[in-house]
């Protein structure tokens, strides 16, 4: 096979790319590497010098600080869950209605739409949904913060696109074999959706990861706080986690606060750049498919 050499501008319109592409790079991540090396730097160090990307003295005094109690772990753990659950909760209902929602015999079909896109629009307010869920009894409970936002609409919207692109075919062929209408979203849909679902799972599941102004309306017991509200308060009070300064060693040098804040945000942001890398392949594709036919 011949070779299929590119012209002079065209080397140039990518040479031209791949360096505006990388600056644009470099100054992205520049900030959180500053933040990462901030977090074990001395109180000094953060005070002599304006920017830096390796400390001088490395010390892991905010960390230490951070997670001088248990209270921080814990608060971990129910971030996690509210991801977990909250993030299939999601995907659940938004599913199941974009299903069907894409069937175009659907009896009051283009109603339900209509106020799903009405909804996209205009909101209830903070205080009527603080009464809805203070009636619903879910305050002080790990639902409030799932059940509300159980379905975007936006992203219902999407999902619903992209089924009604699935060929009509493979609906008729699974029918005539004795599929049911349940059998067909399982078997056939949900396998063939993986790059808009996966891109999805991704948009709900850091959407509960760093949402933390529902917690602070809903929750009021500490011991249910999750992980951004706790970092909030070991920020504000400058102190142990949620204050308890009976279980912090009586030797214990209080670091500065701006390194506690620069630790503060590598902790609330490592644990959800994990989950990135498993959905990356289908981030891109999904993020676009089903978005062009209404």
């Amino acid at each position: 096979m011949a070779k299929q050499y590119k012209s002079v501008s065209g080397t140039i319109f990518d040479v031209t790319n791949y360096i505006v592409l990388g600056v644009i790079g470099i100054v992205a991540i520049l900030p959180f590497l500053y933040v990462i090396a901030g977090s074990f730097a001395s109180d000094a160090e953060l005070t002599q010098r304006a920017v830096f990307l390796i400390p001088e003295t490395f010390t892991l005094t905010a960390y230490k600080f951070i997670f001088s109690t248990d209270t921080i772990v814990k608060s971990i753990g129910v971030s996690l869950y509210i991801m977990v659950v909250g993030t299939i909760v999601n995907l659940f209902f938004t599913v199941t209605m974009a299903y069907a929602l894409s069937k175009r015999s659907l009896m009051g079909r283009n109603t339900v739409l209509n106020l799903i896109i009405f909804s996209m629009l205009f909101g209830g307010g903070l205080i009527p949904t603080y009464l809805v869920i203070r009636e619903l009894h879910m305050l002080d409970s790990y639902w409030a913060l799932m059940i509300p936002g159980a379905i975007s609409a936006f992203n219902l919207i999407i999902v619903k696109n992209f089924f009604q692109e699935l060929p009509p075919e493979l609906e008729e062929a699974a029918k005539i074999d004795g599929c049911t209408e349940l059998g067909l979203l399982w078997r056939i849909v949900l396998p063939l959706s993986m790059p808009v679902l996966a891109t999805f799972t991704l948009f709900y599941a850091v959407g509960h990861w760093n949402n933390f102004f529902s917690a602070l309306l809903y929750i009021n017991d500490p011991a249910k706080w999750p992980l951004q509200v706790m970092l909030r308060q070991i920020v504000l009070l400058s102190q142990a986690a949620a204050g308890d300064l009976n279980s912090m060693d009586p030797n214990f040098v209080k670091p500065p606060e701006q390194s506690i804040k620069m630790a503060v945000i590598v902790v609330g942001t490592i644990p959800i750049l994990f989950v990135y890398p498993f959905l990356q392949k289908h981030f891109a594709k999904g993020v676009l498919i089903g978005s062009v036919k209404g």
